[in-house]
């Protein structure tokens, strides 16, 4: 059995369609309960608390 060749309108659209799962799996997270308001505060390596910024 030969393989198939895509045209590039193809690949893009599986392309987007991969890039749509992601997102979608990304988006199903749990929350956390009782965590912190916002983006994450540790992923610059350091924990922010009522304002106040302490590192590790």
């Amino acid at each position: 059995m030969s393989e198939r060749v895509l045209t590039p309108e193809a690949e893009r659209a599986l392309a987007e369609a991969e890039a749509r799962r992601k997102a979608a799996r990304q988006a199903s997270l749990p929350t956390e309960k009782g965590g912190p308001k916002g983006p994450e505060p540790t992923r610059f390596g350091d924990w922010e608390k009522k304002g106040l910024t302490s590192d590790f």
